[in-house]
Parts: C-alpha cells; structure tokens; sequence
C-alpha cells in the first residue's frame, strides 16, 4: 500500500482510539491506516515502535498489524490530520455564516478552548493555511462593508478571503484572546505575541493591533521555527560573496553593518554569522526586539521598553558581562550607535543593522546621528546592503524577448514563470538575497575621515571590486534567476 492508496486523513482521524493524540502519534512515527475483522492496521517507519502500536490497538479493543513506510510519508500523512483536526478556512466561513447572532460567538467562544466552535477554526484554519503556502504575514483589514485577509508570500501581499463585517468583531477578539490582549480595548495600538504548536511544527505568531477608521487592523507575522536557521552557506551568497563575508567576521575587533528594508533578511544574515562565530572560547551576547531564535551558546537579552530596558542600557550592561563579540538588533538612536562604536574601538567585535537604501548611505547615517567621522573611520570594517527577490518557478520557467533596462545593459534574452499550479498561478517560488557588500579598506578610511561624499567613496570601492544593488540584479535577470519586472520592484533603477 502506498500513502496514495491509504484511506483518506478524514477517514484515518475516525480510526485513532479516544485518548490517543496526535502528539503522540507524531513521536512514536505511527498512524492507523484501517481496520478489518478485529485488526487494527498501523503504519509506522520502523519495528521498533510495535509494541507501542500495540498498546494504542489495544485501546480500541484490536490486535496490531504493521506495514512499514518511510518515516517522511508516515511524518507527511500526520501533517495532514492536523492540518484537518485545525479546521478548514472555507469551510469555517460557511459555518459561521450559518450563525444568526455573531455577537453571541463572541461571548460563548472566543474564550473556548473547543477546535469546533466555528470562529477558533476560522482563526486556527487561517494560521495552518498561511504556513501552508509558505506566507510570512497574514494581514486582516477592516473597510466600511468587508473584511479583507491578505497573505504576504514572498514578500509579496496576495487577496485570499472576504469576510462579512460580521466577522470582524469575533476574529478579532479570539486573536486578542490567543494572544492575551484586552478585548475591550479598541482605541489603543496593542502588541502580543503567540505560540502554537502544529504537529511538528512550532510557530511563534507577533500580533499587531492597530485603531483605524473602521475597526482594528491585524497584522500577524509568521515566524516558522520548523524553517529552522539558516548557515552562512545557506544565504545564497556567491563564492566571491562569501568569501569577503568570512574576510570581515575573522576580524578580531569592529563593527559590521546590515542594511536594508524591513523583510530583507538582515536578521537571518545576523543570525547565520553568529552560529559560525559560536564557539566555546568566545563570550557572545545580543540585544535583540524580539529574540526570533534561540542560539545556543548565546547570551540573548530582549529588549522592554517599558521597563527601562532599551537598547543603550542593555549595551552598557552587557560590556560589564566581558563580550567578545555583540550583536545589537537595530541602531536605532545616537546613543546605541555611540555606544556600538566605542565597543568596536576598545576590542569587541560588534555586528548591528541600520535602515538604508544601500551599503554606502550607512557612512552617511551615522554621521547623520551624530557619530564624529573619524570614529566612523576607525570602527567601520564593512556595510552589506541585501534584498530578497522572488525567484522563477522552476515548473513553468519559459524564455521571453528582453525589453526596458535590462535590455539596455545587452541583455538579449530573460526568462519568466507562466504560472501553475506549483507556484499558486505567479509565477514565482521562493526567494535568494542580493548582497552589496562595502567593505572598508585603509585608502577608504582615510575619506571617510576626510568627509568624503559618498560618490568617492563608491569610486575607491569599485577598486576593490564592489557592485551595486541594480547591477547584481541584472546579472541575476541575465542568469534566469528572476525576471526584470521583479528585480526593479526591489531594487529600483537607481
């Protein structure tokens, strides 16, 4: 038998014996497949967990009988019955249409831990669809006659779902719930966090709440840990890239900017330096809002602005702990910055981002908050400025004339997706970083010390081979790595 030919995830959920979860199916690597004249049929990934499979038959009154099956299908297949056991949105919507007093479910069941009540399987359905289709926020927007639920996929925003207006009021006060936020607040911003757990699959869930003209606005970011982190290998990067990457991380002592848009991946880029830095010989400590991942070996401090704790006062305790190497979330004042850099100058190697539209401009910030150019000069050892652009669907890739500017730049012939089934009729699947790296050599130094405008500055980096963001998006449109449509959303044409 094959997962092709097993009975239905419908199906199978009838056959799991009361007081058995899924949990436990998940860990023992087993699921009931049928049962027939007193037997009960289970497959699993390996022998050794007969016994187990023994006693959960047992409880349904049945002998066991094994087939075995690759521990991917059977993991496959237990996806899928939680996937069903959390509710399906569609068919949520139609039951809760079904519902003449909306108010009521608001009073009976958003405080109910029942999967069933209708407005927790809408909620629970478009959490397990969005991770589904591989969606990092799922927006719900109040307008006057609807409410609108958008998937970000991509980096991209794609219309899923209208609701009733009827529906704002219970979804929005079972994600309060979920997230333990005041319901009865409703014109004052709120912020929560929630964790979830889907089979193997833990997700933490940032709940944004936002007062608009015609209810609350919610945005929930999806952080997936089942996506696991990514290594320095695992960016993307070029060779070249990442040889200039492993150049600036050896140094003993500086500081490295990433810069970028929110979305950018700058964290993941952070966060795969910091596994390659972790050793038991180096003291590292972070300042992160929020802490996205746990590291191993890391001291990681979460900032709390409402008790005192910000980034500068976590920085000027953590040089107390003896550092060797700091990584600061975000710069977002002069007194992190100056702090930052006065670490990076006395022997502790320092790694933070910043907001700007590309490496060089991070000189000019600085200054812009206050930080003297000389110290600027002394401390910077490198800028990386990187983007995330969709990458063509490899299923429905096909080659196009070239036109616009990449065909001013000799390029004759790009490629586009179609659209299919595989990439939800875009065309696109997934996503690879452009990384502009600006590193600072002595000749540099010395103009940024001098004032220099950043058309110099981007002169003398040339010299040591440094590309900008537009250029390295051509030669990916050239690659057939995305299209030109896509590579200018991002980059733009500056």
């Amino acid at each position: 038998m094959t997962l092709r030919q097993m009975p239905s995830p419908e199906e199978i959920l009838e056959l799991i014996p009361a007081g058995i979860s899924l949990d436990a199916l998940r860990d023992k690597g087993m699921v009931p497949l049928k049962k027939s004249d007193g037997v009960m049929t289970v497959g699993m990934a390996d022998l050794s967990a007969f016994s187990e499979a023994q006693l959960i038959t047992s409880k349904a009154g049945m002998s066991c009988e094994a087939e075995i099956y690759p521990s991917s299908e059977i993991q496959q297949l237990i996806r899928s019955l939680y996937d069903i056991k959390s509710g399906i949105v569609q068919d949520t919507l139609s039951s809760i249409e079904e519902v003449n007093d909306l108010s009521e479910l608001v009073r009976q069941e958003v405080m109910s831990d029942t999967v069933d009540a209708p407005v927790i399987k809408l909620v629970n359905g478009l959490i397990v669809e969005s991770l589904r289709e591989r969606a990092t926020d799922i927006h719900i927007e109040p307008y006057e006659d609807r409410v609108t639920v958008r998937y970000r996929i991509d980096g991209v925003l794609h219309d899923k779902y209208t609701l009733s207006k009827g529906h704002q009021a219970p979804v929005t006060s079972r994600i309060k719930v979920m997230a333990n936020l005041d319901i009865a607040e409703r014109f004052v911003p709120q912020d929560g966090r929630i964790g979830i757990s889907l089979g193997d699959r833990m997700v933490d869930i940032r709940v944004s709440l936002l007062p608009t003209q015609h209810g609350e606005r919610i945005v929930m970011r999806l952080l997936d840990k089942a996506r696991g982190l990514l290594s320095i290998e695992e960016l993307g990067m070029k060779p070249d890239e990442r040889k200039r990457l492993y150049d600036l991380i050896r140094r003993p002592n500086g500081m490295i900017l990433f810069t970028g848009p929110t979305g950018s991946g700058k964290s993941t880029s952070l966060y795969a330096i910091l596994q390659a830095l972790a050793r038991p010989e180096v003291n590292i400590i972070t300042v992160e809002d929020p802490i996205e991942y746990d590291l191993p070996g890391v001291g990681q401090v979460q900032v709390n602005e409402k008790a005192g704790l910000t980034f500068s006062v976590s920085l000027r305790s953590i040089l107390r702990q003896d550092p060797d190497i700091i990584m600061i979330g975000e710069m977002r004042d002069f007194d992190t910055a100056h702090i930052a850099i006065q670490s990076s100058l006395t022997g502790h190697l320092v790694l933070s981002t910043l907001h700007t539209n590309d490496s060089i401009s991070a000189v000019t910030r600085l200054t812009d908050m206050g930080i003297e150019p000389y110290l600027v000069s002394g401390s910077l050892l490198g800028v990386v400025a990187q983007r995330l652009v969709r990458r063509i669907c490899p299923h429905c890739r096909e080659e196009v004339p070239a036109s616009g500017v990449v065909l001013e730049h000799g390029i004759k012939k790009v490629w586009r997706g179609r659209g299919c089934e595989k990439c939800q009729n875009t065309g696109y699947i997934g996503r690879f970083g452009l990384y502009e790296q600006f590193n600072v050599t002595p000749e540099i130094q010395a103009a940024i010390a001098e004032k220099a405008p950043s058309s110099e500055l981007r002169a003398m980096a040339r010299k040591d081979g440094f590309y900008t963001l537009l250029e390295l998006g051509i030669k990916a449109v050239a690659e057939g790595e995305t299209t030109p449509e896509e590579m200018l959303r991002v980059v733009g044409e500056v």
